[in-house]
């Protein structure tokens, strides 16, 4: 299933998820800008289970590194389709929820949800020695609370069978509950790291939006963000009789 749009208008811009979507294609270039040494790289600012469990590895790496590390993973992908899948979710998804928590919270939303999407991963692959790498466990946050604001939008979907595309609305709740349950079954029929995919990153990465979400909703909207918000806001163009 492809998502295409969603049916839910917003108040502001999203210049938060903007930002964040233009992070990641610029950290893309450079990290395509390493050459011979993009392997290193990946390992230094990927998200490496065995750096954090592993002593005799963990002697490599500074305090700074194995913290920088926990988020840095999450700016870095394997290939033009790797981003561009992530991040075209991130486009469909990412804009409602930034609407609801503003761009300073949701900023931070994002990176705590990466975070807790890491962090599962490491405490259920403790001794994988392969770098994990994407921002699919954040964006899965970010879905994860969208389940929550909006389960009643309608998602446009691609759903091509047999090289025919069939375009379809799904309600955003059945959508994203199918999303879920593909993450467990595949979670339960691979072996974590070595699946190439960190089914369990995004599972968590789900859990940890929905609960942020609740957490984030409670704090006020007020300083810099609340003062943001006049600025983001789209403005209402006059009807002309």
């Amino acid at each position: 299933m492809i998502p295409l749009r969603d049916t839910t208008p917003t108040r502001n811009y999203p210049v938060a998820n903007t930002a964040i979507i233009g992070i990641n294609v610029v950290v893309y270039f450079i990290q395509h800008l390493q050459g011979a040494e993009i392997n290193q790289f990946i390992y230094i600012y990927g998200l490496v289970p065995a750096r954090y469990s592993l002593p005799q590895i963990a002697q490599y790496f500074t305090i700074g590194q194995q913290v920088f590390s926990l988020v840095s993973f999450m700016f870095l992908h394997g290939g033009f389709w790797h981003i561009l899948g992530n991040m075209w979710s991130l486009y469909i998804f990412g804009d409602n929820v930034e609407d609801r928590l503003g761009p300073i919270r949701y900023a931070l939303f994002y990176l705590l949800c990466g975070i807790a999407s890491g962090l599962s991963h490491l405490i259920l692959n403790l001794n994988s020695n392969l770098p994990t790498i994407g921002a699919s466990g954040a964006i899965a946050g970010v879905m994860g609370a969208y389940f929550i604001l909006h389960p009643r939008s309608r998602i446009l979907t691609l759903i091509p069978i047999f090289f025919i595309p069939w375009f379809i609305n799904i309600p955003a709740y059945v959508f994203l509950g199918l999303w879920f349950l593909l993450q467990f079954i595949n979670a339960a029929y691979s072996h974590g790291a070595v699946s190439g995919i960190a089914w369990w990153a995004h599972i968590g990465g789900f859990i940890f939006g929905m609960l942020f979400l609740k957490l984030f909703s409670i704090l006020p909207d007020r300083g810099v963000s609340k003062r943001l918000r006049r600025f983001t806001a789209k403005r209402k163009r006059p009807v002309s009789r």
